[in-house]
């Protein structure tokens, strides 16, 4: 009989890549020596004073003064479902309205834990008016309104403003899904009124998938607590449950979280040390750039990836008015056939990503992100230049050095005014 030999690999070594897909995108610096540092122990008063950190950190990054912001160990879709999990109820009408492929995830969220899902549709490529959304409130008076801010399968950001005024005529609770916005595009918590809102690090805060911070407004805590439930083992002396139904997940039990993150420090988990640190250096780092400059240098670096690709013969994907100002929509020339070759061409040559899309949009629309690390002018006159030279071994003709020359238009035009 053969032994097995063990067999252990080699020691990681990836190939290095500029990410400019819809995310993940390539890590701050600083995020990756912060994930380094030594492990402490989870009630160590060094490291509950980082969780107090980062709940004030992420108070200034959302614009609010929540005392309930902190993070949901997972990816960011970890704290979409907490967030609906903890705040929908079996049998209560969720509406949805959906403008691409993760108002469909929301949908799914909110109907496996329970939720009875009213959707509004929209063409992909465009958001919704806001009256039409305001009329479906008044309409369903549902208890939950859940909206994604930018959908990255259609490059759309849907308009915020004027919608949380209505659900609260109808006592309904807004949480708003901003991973793919938060940091590239102003989401002030508090002025939009929004009761629930989750996160991911991965996109515009330049962090690495595995946690999500997350808001709740005392609003949305009411609801929870009234669904406040203690596993055995770990319930204090003082522990009265709440009267309205459990909250489905343990792990994802808002309540417990809540209690977690508090001067209680309940023993509920044990928190991902590693990336608590990075998304308290994410939130570092976005904060001494400033949320404004921040804001700004997305702006920028999107509107001349556009003007370059304009200048290549390019065209762009959906409502321009409602583009997300961290992510582009190309529609794939006809000369390309479904794109993938150009894709793969521009990262084994040029070790430059981009993104296809999902759904009737895969081998339709290619998408390139500029958000956080990567969205600098060096990264997008790269990405122009390569896509160039790749458009035209794939039959595409673009107008010599057209769009690196518009790139550079747009940087030299801001510099000078």
């Amino acid at each position: 009989m053969n032994a097995i030999v063990p067999e252990t690999f080699q020691e990681l070594d990836p190939s290095p890549r500029l990410i400019m897909g819809p995310g993940p995108v390539d890590v701050y610096p600083r995020v990756l020596r912060a994930m380094s540092v030594p492990m402490l122990g989870q009630f160590d008063p060094e490291f509950t004073e980082y969780m107090n950190e980062i709940m004030a950190l992420y108070r200034q990054v959302y614009q609010t003064q929540n005392q309930w912001t902190f993070l949901i160990n997972g990816t960011a879709r970890a704290g979409i479902e907490a967030c609906l999990g903890s705040l929908v109820s079996c049998g209560d009408k969720v509406l949805v309205p959906r403008f691409g492929r993760f108002g469909y995830l929301l949908t799914e969220i909110a109907q496996r834990v329970g939720g009875d899902v009213v959707n509004l549709d929209a063409e992909w490529g465009t958001v919704f008016e806001t009256d039409r959304i305001c009329d479906a409130i008044r309409k369903e008076r549902p208890r939950v309104v859940a909206l994604v801010h930018g959908d990255t399968s259609t490059t759309m950001a849907q308009p915020l403003e004027g919608i949380s005024a209505v659900c609260q005529e109808v006592d309904a609770l807004l949480y708003v899904d901003t991973t793919a916005t938060l940091c590239g595009m102003p989401i002030p918590v508090d002025d939009l009124q929004l009761d629930a809102v989750s996160t991911g690090l991965q996109k515009c805060m330049s962090g690495p998938p595995g946690t999500s911070p997350i808001t709740i407004n005392e609003r949305a805590a009411a609801v929870i607590n009234n669904r406040k439930h203690i596993e055995g083992g770990i319930r204090p002396d003082d522990y009265v449950a709440g009267n309205g139904p459990k909250i489905i997940s343990n792990y994802l039990d808002l309540g417990m979280l809540m209690d977690y993150w508090s001067p209680k420090r309940l023993n509920h988990h044990t928190e991902s040390t590693s990336m608590l640190y990075a998304a308290r250096e994410c939130a570092r780092v976005i904060l001494e750039e400033g949320l404004e400059a921040g804001f700004a240098r997305h702006e920028r670096a999107s509107r001349a990836l556009r003007s370059g690709l304009q200048a290549m013969g390019l065209e762009l994907f959906g409502d321009q008015t409602n583009s997300m100002t961290n992510i582009t929509g190309i529609l794939i020339p006809k000369a390309c056939g479904d794109g993938e070759g150009v894709r793969s061409q521009m990262l084994h040559d040029f070790s430059i990503e981009i993104g296809t899309s999902f759904g009737h949009l895969a081998g339709v629309i290619w998408r390139i992100g500029t958000m956080g690390y990567v969205c600098r002018k060096s990264n997008v006159l790269r990405c122009v230049n390569a896509l160039d030279a790749v458009l035209r071994r794939h039959g595409f003709d673009a107008p010599a050095n057209a769009g690196v020359d518009a790139v550079l238009d747009v940087y030299a035009g801001d510099s000078n005014g």
